[in-house]
């Protein structure tokens, strides 16, 4: 099944097959105006269904470059959730550039403040030789890194909620790895929506669960939003990538696996949560220097501050196009 969706890359029709033929077993009738519908509908249904935002929230949303973040940034504002965006340049040269750049053309077409952290900036080093230095892999540094800043952001700056553009893809091919391995640490502990602790973790939100890669990337290309098309060059080789491609072979052969694979999950990881409650033996603490939640003195982040940055405080760079202003904050 495929569509044309106008497409600013090449100003002419691309085509897309969705992945599953979830609109219709009609050709003809799988024309973009539905397929927008489709997308609205299960991106509301996301959000009633786990009870994500809330009268009063002040949403902001992680904003990568990419089509999925700017896509749900773009929709969030278009459902009536006034966000702001969040954004962490990581120093991987032209790449990093062109992704904040992304970043900023939407934050002007929306006319929302974008908040971004810059690693070179702060720790007067980039991501490839931070993840050399300190003998972690980049995509495990960036990870931790991206938690923390976007989580700092939303609890410095008074923002109740901090959405992801995390799709289905994202969120089966995560589950798969860790069954694999049974990483019991993080198996049970996922999920689409994780509520706020106290002052010092803002709550966390996935809207674009319920939609396929697919169809995040048709919802941009049908929105003209100029996103980075290319993939983070630390990707390469991902075992994500390789979980994505045996899951859409599944898919192929019996439609609607991965809903049915993630939505399962999510029933089964609420009720182990809660018979698990009293079982944990290990239990969070404060950081001493900055108060994040941490199973050490001193986490992750703030070591890694003291040894390269100086141990000052953690400073935002903030964009806002109604002011045209281009300055930064300290927290």
């Amino acid at each position: 099944m495929t569509f044309a969706v106008p497409c600013l890359r090449s100003r002419r029709d691309t085509y897309l097959t969705l992945a599953m033929q979830r609109i219709s077993t009609d050709p003809a009738q799988a024309n973009p105006d539905r397929l927008a519908y489709f997308i609205l509908k299960s991106v509301n249904e996301a959000l009633r269904e786990f009870d994500m935002l809330r009268e009063g929230d002040r949403v902001a949303v992680a904003v990568s470059g990419g089509k999925d973040s700017l896509a749900l940034w773009h929709l969030t504002n278009k459902l009536g959730y006034p966000a702001d965006g969040i954004h962490v340049h990581l120093g991987i040269g032209p790449y990093s550039d062109v992704s904040f750049e992304k970043t900023k053309a939407m934050a002007d077409r929306l006319n929302r403040r974008l908040y971004y952290f810059s690693l070179p900036e702060a720790f007067r080093i980039g991501i490839k030789d931070l993840s050399r230095t300190v003998k972690r892999p980049p995509c495990s540094l960036c990870g931790m890194i991206k938690r923390y800043v976007m989580n700092r952001a939303c609890t410095e700056h008074g923002y109740s909620v901090l959405a992801t553009g995390h799709n289905l893809d994202d969120e089966a091919s995560a589950l798969l790895g860790n069954l694999l391995h049974w990483k019991e640490e993080y198996l049970w502990k996922k999920g689409v929506a994780l509520e706020a602790e106290g002052s010092h973790l803002a709550k966390k939100v996935k809207p674009f669960f319920l939609c396929s890669e697919k169809e995040a990337a048709a919802y941009a290309l049908m929105s003209d939003i100029d996103y980075v098309y290319d993939e983070c060059p630390y990707s390469i080789g991902a075992k994500t990538l390789m979980y994505k491609g045996l899951l859409n072979r599944v898919e192929d052969e019996s439609p609607a696996t991965k809903i049915a694979f993630v939505k399962g999950y999510l029933k089964r990881a609420e009720k182990e949560r809660l018979s698990r409650a009293d079982d944990e033996t290990e239990e969070k603490t404060l950081c001493t220097t900055c108060g994040y939640p941490s199973y050490t003195r001193q986490c992750n982040f703030c070591l890694l501050a003291a040894r390269f940055g100086g141990g000052g405080p953690v400073g935002f760079h903030v964009y806002d196009p109604t002011s045209l202003q281009d300055g930064i904050v300290k927290s």
